[in-house]
């Protein structure tokens, strides 16, 4: 029986991410074993020459082509990692060499589908592969990547994004994630799944998934925010409307309002539902209780409220977040 092969380019460059590089390839050699081997990918490691590239974590890895190479083939999928650097403050800023964004360029437009890993997004944005796209990346080096890329919106809190033929995907283990969503639009969801399996992840991620939860965001330096997020959390399960809140600080609600934007980058309704939404994912994820139960002990009024809640900031609704993601069987 013939094989049906699609072509993935990854690209190689010094100081790329080692992750990034060989994570999306373990999902696609999977697939032939879901398959029987009757359909999948051909995977070729693209670099400037056939030298072993270095990557960031000193782990040396040999191109299959150069980028000439490449160039005259007929590219399924471009693959485009990234690669960051520290600063002595611990910042982390997402690097773009000059030549590897025009080699991208130059690859983009024979390819059907062009795909960027974790900080990769910077190389396709400085390609200008993402002007008038909406695009996410990791999120420590999301501002950097709006502020140097203005025509690209930027949405730091997905998983991954596709806008037309091009997909952007968030950092570390997302780029699993990213590459068995593009196994899925390929193949379908089933064998998706059944490749998800193999990888011991026990449920394929949606896109809508967010890459953090509301307690694990950057700490405000602010005391009188730190005390508000404490206020609201202590009693998430009531109304809690801006005025109520407004009044708790001692300030207006206009101040308020400026307060929240300027330290959690949202206005107070907006964050009050991400906390509820976050600690609704956790009881949906680790128990049994009904939606009514969560509905009350989250403070969302009625289950239209909930449903709503879930399908605005993760495109899905509670019963079928808890199918993709109950880890516990109770």
């Amino acid at each position: 029986m013939s094989t049906v092969e699609r072509l993935i380019v990854i690209v190689l460059f010094e100081g790329v991410d080692l992750l990034d590089v060989t994570g999306p390839p373990e999902v696609f050699a999977l697939l032939g074993r879901e398959t029987d081997g009757t359909t999948g990918y051909h995977v070729l490691l693209a670099a400037e020459t056939m030298d072993p590239v270095t990557t960031s974590a000193g782990v040396r890895i040999l191109p299959d082509i150069t980028f000439d190479e490449a160039s005259t083939k007929s590219i399924d999928t471009l693959l485009v990692p990234g690669s960051v650097e520290t600063d002595s403050q611990g910042r982390v800023h997402a690097l773009t060499d000059p030549t590897v964004v025009s080699r991208v360029r130059t690859l983009a437009a024979r390819t059907r589908r062009v795909t960027s890993v974790c900080v990769g997004a910077h190389i396709l944005a400085a390609a200008g592969l993402l002007d008038g796209k909406r695009a996410t990346t990791h999120w420590s080096t999301a501002q950097q990547l709006a502020a140097e890329h203005p025509l690209v919106e930027v949405d730091a809190d997905p998983i991954f994004i596709r806008s037309g033929d091009v997909w952007t995907g968030a950092g570390i283990s997302a780029c699993l994630d990213l590459s068995l969503a593009l196994v899925a639009d390929d193949f379908g969801e089933t064998v998706a799944l059944r490749v998800a399996r193999q990888l011991v992840m026990y449920l394929k991620r949606p896109s809508g998934q967010s890459q953090f939860s509301v307690p694990l965001e950057p700490v405000s330096t602010t005391r009188r925010i730190e005390d508000l997020r404490h206020h609201i959390m202590r009693n998430i399960g009531e109304q809690l409307t801006v005025a109520d809140l407004a009044a708790y600080a001692h300030v207006s609600e206009r101040q308020l309002t400026r307060i929240f934007k300027s330290e959690l980058g949202m206005p107070p309704s907006a964050y009050i539902e991400s906390v509820r939404v976050e600690l609704a994912r956790h009881q949906l994820e680790s128990t049994d209780v009904t939606l009514e139960r969560i509905v009350t002990a989250c403070g969302f009024g009625t289950i239209d409220t909930l449903i709503r809640a879930f399908r605005r900031r993760l495109d899905t609704t509670p019963t079928e977040y808890r199918l993709r993601f109950r880890t516990n069987s109770g």
